[in-house]
């Protein structure tokens, strides 16, 4: 058991967020970060390569397959997910000190994840962030300039299968619309407090 410090306090908060490709979850993700004070981002494992603009243990810590898998088998993800082939998990350990320390442990996963980690923390805060339209999500698909039109239509419908099963997963406690990122920071910022205060009380 690890020593309390001062600046630990009883009201930790396991903060999901989801939302489908072009939605602006991760601007979010960010700007909740940056404006709840003792917020922490959770570091997923990744067996994919890492890219050169990307730091380990910062945006993922990057691991082999035989290293994931067992880890995996030792029980030790909350919830885990494969994506073009490549594996990604929530390691358990370190979102349960920070829970234990008070902190807002942000969880930045998709729709299974959510599904997943609620299974097991059932009082997590879940928020999906929607775009204000089919129309602006695919603009911002492309606006991206990252990938080709048939990667860009994979994407898209993609998303618009994750916005679906996200509204009728049942894990979600509020769903934002991503229309004026500022105002959906902001939004974010107010719910996540707003449920703290009303767990306090």
């Amino acid at each position: 058991m690890s020593h309390r410090l001062p600046t630990d306090t009883d009201d930790g908060l396991l903060l999901i967020i989801s939302g489908p490709s072009g939605a602006g979850k991760t601007t979010i993700t960010r700007g909740v970060e940056r404006k709840v004070g003792d917020s922490v981002f959770s570091v997923s494992y990744t067996t994919r390569a890492k890219t050169s603009a990307e730091t380990e243990g910062v945006d993922y810590h990057f691991t082999s397959d035989e290293q994931f898998n067992a880890m995996k088998g030792r029980g030790e993800f909350l919830e885990t997910a494969g994506v073009y082939g490549k594996q990604y998990g929530t390691p358990k350990a370190p979102v349960a000190e920070q829970l234990r320390r008070g902190r807002l442990m942000i969880l930045e996963i998709d729709v299974q994840g959510a599904i997943a980690v609620k299974a097991q923390v059932p009082d997590a805060f879940a928020i999906f962030v929607l775009p204000p339209s089919e129309d602006v999500l695919l603009q911002r698909l492309r606006d991206r300039k990252r990938e080709d039109d048939a990667q860009i239509e994979k994407r898209f419908k993609a998303a618009k299968l994750e916005i679906e099963s996200a509204k009728n997963s049942g894990v979600y406690d509020v769903f934002i619309v991503n229309d004026k990122i500022d105002l959906a920071i902001q939004r974010a910022v107010d719910l996540v407090l707003a449920e703290r205060a009303r767990r306090r009380s």
